[in-house]
């Protein structure tokens, strides 16, 4: 029996109405009735009334102890991503509150729907620069959808629930709650949980003008050569069908962002890679080629873009997007679809006429052979002593078949992975995109698998992300999360490496970075590991960590000075693309 039900017990033995919760019990309920029963977090005094609560919940709320509130907060993102769910963080005030900043800021870009709370002095102390006092929600709110003090347990039902509305509708993205001290142990008459489904001014989806959809159904209808851009809005519009129908009745070359990757399988006839900085040629260049294009659920971001004013301007654009803010940000349309792509999707493809533009297709097709006579095929066929980032990628895809989950940490293993990973199902591609959060993977991967258990959960980093949170290896040691660590070693922080030999003319200011015996580092945790340098022993290597039955380390020696190419230098157009 849990606290809850002891204390209606004796309510009903009383007679009275209703029922008397502590603050931090009313926290848990809400939890529960919202569904989470997966949260990361780290205890501290100002949060511990409760964790103290918590202790009563076990059977209903699994709380999983990380090793640093940053570690949490990325957990919180990774389950978000795998499960479809809302992700929840705990910390205490002062720095454990401060401790979240960067993750909510990685949230808040990449749109991540996770709910953090945290505690907080006791009222009487605020402003005081009492013990482990920060501003927590003026340090926040630049990197929030919403932030709230709460200071009176009365208000914790109905902030909770609005909490949890406003991060997983509209454009989904990170809450922050902070509950003094004295609201967390404040008994009150607790009147249950409701759900929240409308906040005054806010309105999550801006209502769909069927005159838009028209207008935009009557440019793709005229186009000659469509061109359709897709990123992470399909996911978490959970429109994936309904973009599958749409690209395919209208006959249009579709390409993806990076935190786009998944919504579309990676062999559909129709996806012609991936764009930006170091995206795929044909893509990248036929963005200025196009006379029609169609973006949904992306934001043209500037590693999309390159120069703005030298981007598609002889195309008519079409963006459909949830968020107003977007439109007409950096790209001006010709024709803005307001809503939920679930929503104005189909109505989109009831619209447009069922075309064939497989000579337009062709073209890409054209371009994606000389990216591959260029680049891809020595990337993953090389013929040097030292192992490249795509022949490990490649392998892997053949061993797991596209169907495992890949989550990336931040740097040139990110994009060689995000450039030649499979994807079959959606969900599947967990990176920090926006935001470029180095020490991102690891703890992800943990929240990816605690999202969705029942599949493989691959976490590929390199030596200087993995030294950023390799603390988490703690996590894994004593909750089992079964996480497949791949850490892709070419002794430098090899992005930067990239841009200061090819920018900086080859001064390699402070990126000869030195690691740890990660295996061994691994090993003091208690998870198995292995380290290679030699391709023949790669699909092996590979083979034991996937099916090895829990957590592994892979280290994966590759080379030194290897680049990630195609390239769209800052300041350039997409159609400068660099091959070499």
């Amino acid at each position: 029996m849990n606290t809850l039900e002891k204390t209606e017990t004796k309510a009903e033995t009383t007679t009275q109405t209703t029922t008397q919760l502590t603050g931090s019990q009313a926290v848990l309920e809400a939890l529960i009735h919202e569904g989470v029963n997966t949260i990361f977090g780290y205890p501290g005094g100002a949060i511990m009334p409760i964790y103290d609560a918590l202790y009563d919940y076990n059977e209903k709320l699994t709380h999983i102890l990380v090793r640093h509130e940053q570690g949490g907060i990325h957990a919180a993102q990774g389950y978000a991503r795998t499960s479809g769910n809302v992700g929840v963080a705990f910390a205490t005030s002062g720095p454990g509150a401060t401790n979240l900043v960067t993750g909510l800021a990685d949230a808040m870009i990449d749109s991540n729907p996770i709910v953090c709370i945290t505690g907080q002095v006791f009222a009487s102390l605020l402003g005081t620069d009492a013990f482990q006092e920060t501003d927590v929600i003026n340090i926040t709110t630049p990197v929030t959808k919403w932030n709230y003090q709460v200071t009176d347990a009365t208000e914790i039902p109905s902030v909770l629930a609005k909490a949890f509305y406003i991060a997983q509708t509209g454009r989904p993205g990170p809450v922050l709650i902070d509950i003094t001290k004295n609201a967390q142990m404040q008994l009150f008459d607790y009147e249950g949980y409701k759900k929240c489904d409308h906040v005054r001014s806010y309105r999550p989806a801006p209502i769909v003008r069927k005159e838009y959809i028209e207008q935009a159904a009557e440019l793709i209808n005229s186009a000659k050569k469509p061109f359709v851009l897709f990123g992470q809005g399909i996911i978490l519009g959970k429109a994936e069908e309904a973009f599958k129908a749409f690209i395919e009745k209208g006959g249009f070359p579709a390409a993806t962002t990076v935190m786009g990757l998944s919504a579309l399988e990676t062999d559909h006839p129709q996806h012609v890679g991936m764009l930006g900085m170091h995206g795929n040629y044909a893509p990248n260049v036929m963005t200025n080629e196009c006379d029609v294009l169609i973006a949904v659920g992306m934001r043209f971001d500037d590693r999309v873009t390159g120069r703005l004013d030298k981007y598609a301007k002889q195309a008519k654009v079409i963006h459909l997007d949830i968020d107003p803010a977007e439109i007409d940000k950096n790209v001006k349309t010709a024709v803005p679809v307001w809503g939920d792509c679930k929503e104005t999707l189909p109505l989109l493809t009831s619209l447009i006429n069922k075309a064939d533009h497989s000579a337009w297709l062709q073209a890409f097709r054209d371009l994606e052979k000389e990216e591959i006579k260029e680049v891809i095929h020595d990337e993953l066929n090389p013929t040097s002593d030292m192992m490249t980032m795509g022949e490990v990628i490649k392998t892997l895809n053949e061993l797991s078949g596209g169907d495992a989950v890949i989550v990336t940490d931040v740097g040139q293993h990110q994009m060689v992975t995000c450039r030649y990973a499979k994807f079959n199902t959606s969900k599947s591609n967990v990176t920090s995109g926006g935001l470029g959060t180095m020490g991102f993977g690891l703890p992800a991967a943990i929240g990816a698998w605690y999202g969705a258990p029942h599949r493989d959960v691959v976490a590929i980093i390199g030596d200087g992300g993995i030294q950023m949170t390799i603390q988490e290896l703690g996590t894994i040691m004593q909750f089992g999360a079964k996480v497949k660590i791949l850490i892709l070693n070419n002794e430098f922080l090899g992005m930067v490496r990239q841009w200061q030999q090819l920018f900086h003319d080859k001064r390699y200011s402070f990126v000869n970075i030195t690691s740890p015996d990660f295996v061994a580092v691994a090993k003091g945790y208690y998870i198995d590991g292995n380290k290679i340098s030699k391709r023949e022993e790669l699909k092996t290597a590979l083979k034991t960590m996937l099916d090895h039955d829990g957590a592994y380390l892979l280290e994966v020696m590759v080379g030194k000075e290897n680049n990630v190419f195609p390239m769209v230098a800052q300041g350039t157009s997409v159609s400068e693309i660099r091959l070499k």
